[in-house]
């Protein structure tokens, strides 16, 4: 073995790891300065052939490699997407980290997963310290204003999923459009009474809904009711229903799945039979959906499709193609699946 001596000069009896051979260490067995070794190693191609082979045998001579983070900065690029939603723990957001990880991966790019937990200013910040992590930004569900879309999409290349802005190429998951096909499903029930309930008050999505349930009641001379906002989780579930209940409403269009879950739960604690006495409707069919009590009739969308959508037109940024512009939206379809939810509206 090999031990300190005085002065700190290792002697027999001590473990010295061996020291990892760095750039410079290349340069100096090569006989070339730093920054050529950099340019040959990442663009091989702006270094002539002589030069970029004694380079190379250089590096192989030392067991030189050179790391991501060096990589990154001498090419100005990190080869990661940082992808943000606003709850990893919600179902609906499994899919479309899915969908952007199979798509990124394919791609040769490194995912990065931000839980921003429903807060704008959480997600306005990671936005802010991964600047240089990553090369560009898949926001789902972005909770923030138009104006800070815009300075930070003229920052980086960004792509929202279910976030419309002028100033931001986006993925939209029409649930609007399924908004109106619930309305119509339970007016032919004979449902006159219908109640939206409402998720986060800084959900575009749930702006977009409750503007479309609040017209498509209005001509079809239904009354409506309001209730929330609620945080879109089962436990909030409770108070949801018994909102609900006040109103005198025989029928609700839910946020999101986990509330209409949630409410379906507690709707069966007070007696309040579904659907005989109230018909419930969730959003974004997600895994268990049809296997809680009574399934539930929900807004079903290709989610893990809209991830693999936002990869692409990022990609577009990252990579573009001269003549060839970059898109600006895509429209996922969505529709009704109609599960033991709904019935007939109670004489």
């Amino acid at each position: 073995m090999v031990t300190p001596g005085a002065g700190g000069e290792p002697r027999e009896g001590s473990a010295v790891p061996e020291r990892m051979p760095t750039i410079r260490d290349v340069a100096l067995l090569a006989g070339v300065a730093t920054s050529t070794v950099s340019r040959a190693l990442s663009k091989p191609e702006r270094v002539n052939r002589h030069t970029r082979e004694r380079i190379e045998a250089a590096a192989a001579q030392l067991n030189y490699v050179p790391s991501s983070q060096a990589q990154g900065l001498s090419s100005g690029r990190t080869n990661a997407v940082a992808v943000l939603v606003p709850d990893i723990t919600n179902p609906f957001y499994f899919d479309i980290i899915r969908g952007t990880q199979h798509q990124l991966k394919a791609a040769g790019y490194t995912q990065l997963l931000v839980d921003t937990e429903e807060s704008s200013e959480m997600e306005l910040e990671a936005l802010h310290k991964m600047r240089r992590s990553a090369d560009g930004f898949i926001l789902a569900a972005s909770r923030l204003t138009d104006t800070q879309l815009a300075e930070v999409s003229g920052i980086q290349p960004v792509v929202t999923i279910n976030r419309a802005s002028a100033s931001t190429p986006t993925v939209v998951i029409d649930t609007p459009s399924a908004v109106v096909q619930a309305l119509e499903h339970l007016a032919s029930l004979g449902h006159h009474r219908v109640c939206y309930v409402s998720g986060p008050p800084t959900s575009w999505s749930n702006r977009a809904r409750w503007n479309v349930f609040e017209e498509e009641s209005s001509k079809r001379g239904l009354e409506v009711h309001h209730i929330g906002p609620f945080t879109p989780k089962t436990t909030s579930g409770a108070a949801a229903a018994d909102a609900a209940a006040r109103t005198g409403a025989t029928a609700c269009i839910v946020f999101n799945d986990l509330l209409a879950i949630g409410m379906l739960q507690r709707l069966r604690e007070r007696g309040i039979r579904v659907p005989e006495d109230m018909s419930i409707v969730g959003s974004d069919d997600i895994f268990g959906a049809d296997f809680c009590n009574p399934p539930l009739t929900t807004i079903a969308s290709p989610i893990e499709q809209a991830g693999r959508v936002a990869v692409s037109m990022l990609l577009s940024q990252l990579n573009p193609v001269p003549g060839r512009s970059s898109r600006q939206l895509a429209v996922m379809p969505t529709h009704l699946t109609i599960r033991a939810s709904t019935g007939p509206a109670p004489a």
